[in-house]
């Protein structure tokens, strides 16, 4: 199977369905999601010599903001849902 990249067009088609005073944020890393403020967007030159946008989280310390919000790891299918376990029926007391 072949993999696509997403381009910075698709970003943005991505983007304008979104709330455009909403924060960003980036998602990182399936095995163990983190969420990571987002602080550069940089344009430069691939190695076959087409453009490639790199985002990029800050270098301060608060840039890695802690786990990602279980619901989002669900709708990235990085994590699967987590149900509740069922009720058990309550004991009585016997007296």
């Amino acid at each position: 199977m072949e993999h696509t990249e997403m381009t910075v067009g698709d970003l943005i088609d991505h983007l304008s369905a979104c709330d455009r005073s909403a924060t960003l944020r980036l998602a990182m890393n399936p095995f163990f999601p983190m969420a990571h403020r987002l602080d550069q967007v940089i344009q430069t030159e691939g190695r076959d010599g087409s453009a490639v946008v790199y985002l990029a989280e800050g270098r301060d310390a608060d840039a890695q903001l802690g786990t990602l919000p279980p619901e989002v790891a669900v709708q990235l299918a990085w994590q699967a849902p987590v149900l509740a376990p069922p009720r058990r029926p309550r004991r009585t007391a016997c007296g």
